[in-house]
């Protein structure tokens, strides 16, 4: 039976992880927060912390570590050590106890921790390498195995996220807007949601906003919760009185105003290929970011015999366009991104760009040679 569970838990951990984007290598220490959310309770409100050098070992055994800059190293350093799992060859850790709460692979409901990166479900604690900006959040997920089919056997519990304004009056609505998150990182309407916190409790509609009116000035600190979801990060809105200046949201600090910085790597401007040669994964790697990495976007375009042709994602596959128009598609958050296209490219003129957006909405430009390549193939 527990193997049964364990084949459970891994299936379950998988169909999630194939919604995240590729691991990208240890590129040094980072600034990240980390967030537990068990059952009932917040055990780490979201919490600002470094990655280091020093790898993580909890079995004590030789082998058996994951790099200090990995989900298992926040985690560490946000819990001074309080936690404990298994070693899984191939996997590496797992999340048994995080503090004083263990979901264990034989828990009788199935629970166990779950690990997501930026509201995209994790690809593993060793696995995944963390990059400035980066939040982690740990909270408790189901697998009921099926072993008819070999996989788990109910829907797995999904995380909120809540929005609202950072300021607001007294007496006056705002609007708050929660979001379910799908493993892919898609947001969708949660359904009825409960919004609580300092005396204030409300509920969404069905497409997850509310207006809510905070009856006296302060400070309130508000979280979303439903059942089978995990609940969301707290969020504080400073609330002056009527005829008051509006209250500062928190300390001031300087705005990023800088965009990242985006590279191609393994392809020159002006490059020629023959055909047997010609890329077909096509990668790179963008500048760390305080405010972290939002997305990484590609556009390809060729022309071959007068006629110019644009790369569908969608389609996987090029398809007719007019001549210079681009079409930028996502390929994730990582700051070493790669891209498999379905074959090597074909004989043609290629122009590749590779645009990097952080959170603070700052947008990189285009230069020649260094996020925008003209190639050949033969």
């Amino acid at each position: 039976m527990q193997l049964h569970r364990l084949a459970g838990l891994v299936a379950g951990f998988l169909c999630l992880a194939a919604f995240a984007a590729t691991a990208a290598v240890a590129a040094g220490p980072a600034n990240v927060t980390v967030r537990v959310e068990s059952l009932d309770r917040t055990l780490l409100e979201q919490t600002a912390v470094r990655t280091s050098l020093t790898p993580v070992n909890k079995s004590g055994q030789p082998g058996q570590q994951c790099t200090g800059t990995s989900a298992a190293g926040a985690l560490e350093v946000a819990t001074n050590g309080d936690w404990g799992g298994s070693w899984f060859d191939g996997f590496g850790y797992s999340v048994e106890r995080i503090f004083a709460e263990s979901h264990p692979f034989d828990d009788p409901n199935g629970d166990f921790w779950a690990e997501w990166i930026n509201n995209r479900a994790g690809q593993g604690l060793c696995a995944d390498e963390l990059q400035e900006g980066d939040e982690v959040v740990f909270f408790v997920d189901r697998c009921q195995y099926d072993p008819v089919a070999q996989r788990c056997g109910n829907d797995p519990v999904l995380p909120l996220e809540l929005s609202v304004p950072a300021s607001a009056t007294a007496g006056t609505p705002v609007t708050a807007t929660v979001v379910k998150h799908e493993p892919d990182g898609t947001a969708t309407a949660p359904g009825t949601t409960r919004i609580a916190g300092d005396g204030v409790e409300v509920m969404t509609g069905d497409d997850g906003k509310v207006q809510i009116t905070f009856p006296r000035a302060g400070s309130y600190r508000l979280k979303a919760d439903q059942a089978g979801a995990a609940r969301s990060g707290a969020e504080t809105v400073a609330v002056s009185a009527p005829g008051q200046p509006v209250a500062p949201a928190g300390p001031a600090a300087t705005p990023d105003t800088a965009a990242p910085v985006a590279r191609i790597r393994g392809i020159r401007s002006g490059q020629r290929f023959r055909r047997k040669r010609a890329p077909r994964t096509l990668r790179g790697s963008v500048s760390p970011d305080p405010s972290g990495l939002r997305a990484v976007k590609l556009s390809i375009t060729r022309s071959v015999g007068g006629r110019c042709q644009l790369y569908s994602s969608s389609q996987e596959r090029f398809r007719h366009s007019r001549c210079g128009r681009r079409v930028n598609f996502s390929i994730g958050d990582r700051q070493d991104w790669s891209y498999l296209l379905p074959k090597r490219l074909g004989k043609g003129r290629y122009v590749l760009d590779v645009i990097a957006v952080d959170k603070a909405g700052n947008r990189d430009t285009l230069a020649r040679g260094r996020n925008r390549v003209v190639f050949f193939v033969r």
